[in-house]
């Protein structure tokens, strides 16, 4: 019997000065590059790297993105990302995300995620990543 694999990862995340802007606010666009990394994070912890999936030529591309920004992070806050799956179909990935600071929130997220060749097409998401998932699925209630 296989190790259930991850639905969700908290990573924790530093603000830099180079992500904050002249009042020492981080800088929007920052958030997004946040839900990349835990996205990233919560595939590896699957047992997956992005970079080998894309020398298979299999990209994920991101088809939507909301954001709801809740209060500022500042310069040097210490935050912890929530990253969740949320749903798994055959092509595609909708993800959740919570930012918070010594528990408050920042911000809420949800993103959905293609499944793509090179070229541009939607094709399936590998049978070893969307297998794994739906074993460990949560069954509906």
């Amino acid at each position: 019997m296989s190790t259930p694999k991850p639905r969700s990862c908290e990573i924790h995340i530093r603000v830099r000065y180079a992500e904050s802007d002249p009042m020492g606010y981080m800088h929007h666009s920052k958030y997004f590059e946040y839900f990349e990394m835990g996205r990233t994070e919560l595939l590896r912890l699957a047992g997956f790297r992005y970079r080998d999936l894309e020398k298979a030529g299999v990209l994920f591309a991101v088809a939507k993105l909301e954001c709801r920004f809740r209060a500022p992070a500042h310069y040097d806050d210490d935050l912890t990302l929530l990253t969740r799956i949320d749903r798994m179909t055959r092509a595609r990935i909708d993800h959740s995300y919570e930012l918070r600071r010594e528990g408050a929130l920042l911000c809420e997220a949800k993103s959905t995620l293609a499944c793509i060749d090179r070229a541009g097409k939607l094709i399936p998401i590998p049978d070893d990543i969307y297998d794994e998932a739906m074993a460990h699925a949560p069954n509906p209630s």
